[in-house]
């Protein structure tokens, strides 16, 4: 799946079935669901699902916890925009 077709697939009800919990993260972050995109985060296991961790706990403001998280994945804390950060995400999830 490409972006494009991953950004699409938002104007859906539910994620398609093949995404990875990191990816659902990400698609119900884009739907405005915070708290499923943070429930899918929290299950997800490895440094995909700890990314995107950090991104939502980022978003959220708490940048205590985000750095935590970005520390899992021995990434530095992220200055990109959220959308940017949203979008290197996605990209590097769907070309795992």
């Amino acid at each position: 799946m490409k972006l494009a077709a991953l950004k699409a697939s938002i104007a859906q009800d539910q994620p398609p079935s093949e995404f990875s919990l990191a990816l659902q993260a990400l698609w119900w972050d884009a739907k405005g669901d915070w708290g499923k995109a943070h429930e899918c985060a929290q299950a997800a296991k490895g440094a995909a699902g700890d990314w995107a961790h950090a991104y939502l706990h980022r978003k959220e403001g708490n940048q205590a916890n985000a750095a935590y998280w970005y520390g899992r994945v021995r990434k530095p804390v992220s200055t990109l925009s959220l959308a940017e950060e949203w979008e290197a995400i996605a990209r590097a999830l769907l070309d795992a």
